[in-house]
Formats: structure tokens, C-alpha cells, sequence
């Protein structure tokens, strides 16, 4: 009980080696790790249809604008019947981030998802450091990058 509190809390630190990844995103641009170095990656895993990811995407929309030197967000949809009517959703809600069209094979190269949303995140030099399963709040991935800042030097 206590630790799945401390997820609602703050992101849950890791260890271990990291998944190198190469995802393309909806508009056809290629994304790595590798091709990220140097910066947070924080990769988000969602639905349209689910009100935690929908209650996130200001606040990740906020982390994109508000660290756009330090940061990539990612966002991996899942569990759609249409990618038009996820490009439609990202576009009406004015998402400013990749948006990549998940499967199966997307999920092997980041990590397990036991629920939505599940985000990932990896440090500048590209090792998975956090993961949060429910909502975030830009607040809570900031204080996770000020806090393990260190890391980015």
C-alpha cells in the first residue's frame, strides 16, 4: 500500500541498464535515445479515452514548453482503434510533443506497462532512471530533474 502511494507521489527511481529505443512518431520523424543524449527523455504512455493521461497532458505540454533545452517528452498512445482519431485528439488538445502510435513493439523497447498512464524517464546520459504508473504532474518531474540534476552534468 505504501509504495503504490509514494507512485502517486513522485516518480518511483529505477536501476539498471536502459532499453535503447527507436520509435517514429506520427508525422514520420525518427526518435531515439541515442539521438536525445544530453537531455531528459521522459517517455508518457496513453489513451485517449483515459481521464489520468487526459488530466497529464497539460502538465506535460507545460514540461515541453517550460524546459524545451533539457527535456523531450514523448508521448506512445495505445489502445486505439484509429490513429486519425489520435492525431485529431493530439491536435485538439494542442499537444506540442512527438506523438508515436503504440504496439506491442513499442512496448518491448521501453518497458512494461501495468496500467495507463505509465511514464518512463531516462537521464542525459540515457539510462532509465524513474517510472510513474498514473497521472504526473510537471511539478513532480521537475523536482525528480532539480533533485538528480547532478546527473545532467
Amino acid at each position: 500500500m505504501f509504495k503504490k502511494s509514494l507512485l502517486g507521489l513522485c516518480l518511483l527511481t529505477l536501476t539498471g541498464a536502459a532499453l535503447a529505443f527507436n520509435l517514429t512518431d506520427s508525422k514520420g520523424r525518427k526518435h531515439s535515445l541515442a539521438g536525445y543524449q544530453g537531455k531528459w527523455v521522459l517517455v508518457n504512455f496513453w489513451a485517449t479515452w483515459c481521464p489520468p493521461c487526459r488530466q497529464e497532458i497539460p502538465d506535460l505540454i507545460a514540461l515541453t514548453k517550460n524546459n524545451p533545452k533539457k527535456l523531450v517528452v514523448i508521448g506512445v498512445a495505445m489502445d486505439y482503434k484509429d490513429p486519425k482519431e489520435v492525431v485529431a485528439f493530439a491536435q485538439s488538445a494542442n499537444i506540442n510533443y512527438p506523438i508515436v502510435l503504440g504496439d506491442d513493439k513499442v512496448v518491448a523497447q521501453i518497458g512494461q506497462i501495468t496500467g495507463l498512464p505509465t511514464t518512463y524517464l531516462y537521464n542525459p546520459q540515457g539510462k532509465m532512471v524513474a517510472y510513474n504508473v498514473g497521472a504526473l504532474t510537471r511539478a513532480a518531474v521537475e523536482r525528480y530533474m532539480a533533485a538528480k540534476g547532478s546527473a545532467a552534468k
